[in-house]
């Protein structure tokens, strides 16, 4: 009867509160285009975004929030305590930009030659300090605490150095306080502006990296006979990867295998001495993924044996995993958006290729990852991330802060038992 009675007065008071958010949302969001129109001005590296962190936190403490800076080196941590204990609850937005040359003409271009927000990192963050200062409005209210995390190097961090999702959790991100389930979204140039995307699946496939080399014999070009051509073994293992996505596993499981780079030999007339690719495996599904691994290697191995060469499989670091959303509160943040959004703004999504290494957060405690649609074929926004025309329409920044914080908020008043 209690429990029906408190469920029956959250119903009857959503509205009100969706409707003083939504108020709130709407003047902040001047001052939000501003903060990512200067984030996109000043686009960071991962493991260098010094003066993206800098702002971000300097933003958090002017609202009052208890900040931890620098966190996995250029990170922030923030938390926000509501009057009324309750459960913690995270939000992740990510802050590195790509070595893209930016060639879109917005007043708001990169000012940094060679590096571009061109994935929407600073559509993110703009969002998640808009959810921020909303809730630091309301925190008199706020049932709980909310953890609020700026990450570096979602792309991934130099070659050498930790970074990205993992270092965070390393240095506590979840820990303390202890998180009971965490939030993010990505800007996606496939759903229209005004509409967010949601799953209780998968969301985005695993991902590794890795590099194969063919070692042969280096002779003269003229006779190949008296050496071994790496280059020709190189192009079957190619063939043969194909071969191996195409036949050799269950072709209603999604995975994509791509050879991006190829090196070999020094001049037209001599028989190289190795080959070297990269390429990336991507599946969504676990199981799958170990077992092209495997046969990778093999194959590789396999093929420069029985040529005379040596063949060698590296794998750059253990990769990302896939991304899935919890069910429970996947399916409970789809009544929130269909509540503060409407149905039609929001949109069932399939699981992507991609890779988000949010996933990382998702292992460790329930995570619900959203798609926020920033398409605008009116204004020609239509390019796709990791382009050099991606651009964001800035709609999408009250939307997204208006979705994420009715999920954070019904996800704090949840009782474990709905």
């Amino acid at each position: 009867m209690v429990l029906t009675s408190l469920l029956l007065a959250t119903a009857a008071s959503a509205p009100s509160l969706d409707t003083e958010i939504a108020t709130r949302v709407e003047a902040l969001v001047p001052r939000l285009i501003e903060i990512r129109r200067d984030l996109h001005a000043h686009p960071e590296l991962g493991n260098h975004e010094f003066r993206t962190g800098r702002v971000v936190a300097e933003e958090l403490r002017r609202l009052g929030i208890d900040v931890r800076y620098p966190v996995a080196k250029t990170g922030v941590v923030a938390v926000l305590r509501g009057s009324r204990p309750g459960r913690v609850v995270a939000v992740r937005a990510d802050l590195d930009a790509l070595p893209i040359d930016e060639r879109n003409e917005a007043p708001y271009r990169s000012q940094n030659p060679g590096v571009m927000h061109a994935c929407g990192h600073d559509v993110h963050a703009s969002i998640v300090l808009g959810v921020a200062q909303v809730l630091a409005e309301l925190r008199t209210r706020i049932p709980g605490t909310v953890v609020f995390l700026f990450q570096p190097a979602e792309e991934g961090p130099p070659d050498g150095e930790d970074g990205g999702a993992p270092y965070m959790i390393a240095e506590g991100a979840l820990d303390s306080p202890q998180v009971a389930s965490i939030f993010g979204l990505h800007v996606d140039p496939s759903l229209r502006v005004g509409s967010v995307g949601w799953t209780a699946g998968a969301v985005f496939a695993s991902a590794d990296t890795f590099v194969i080399e063919i070692e042969g014999q280096r002779t003269h070009g003229a006779y190949p006979h008296t050496g071994v051509d790496p280059v020709p073994i190189a192009a079957e293992v190619v063939t043969g990867l194909q071969g191996l996505v195409a036949r050799q596993t269950d072709a209603q499981k999604a995975k994509v295998l791509t050879i991006g780079s190829i090196h070999g030999g020094e001049r037209a007339n001599i028989v190289a001495e190795r080959v070297r690719m990269e390429g990336s495996l991507r599946a969504l599904d676990e199981e799958l993924r170990s077992d092209i691994k495997r046969r990778l290697v093999r194959l590789v191995e396999g093929t420069a044996t029985a040529h005379g060469a040596r063949g060698s499989v590296r794998f750059r670091d253990p990769g990302l995993p896939l991304l899935r959303n919890d069910a429970a509160l996947a399916w409970r943040t789809h009544a929130s958006l269909v509540r503060v959004l409407g149905g039609a703004a929001v949109a069932d999504m399939a699981a992507q290729m991609g890779s988000e290494d949010f996933a990382f957060y998702a292992e460790r405690v329930p995570a619900c990852f959203l798609k926020l649609g920033v398409r605008n074929e009116a204004r020609g926004i239509t390019a796709m991330v990791h382009t050099e025309r991606f651009d964001a329409d800035e709609a999408a920044i009250s939307v997204g802060v208006r979705a994420l914080t009715a999920a954070i908020w019904d996800e704090l008043l949840f009782d474990g038992k709905r």
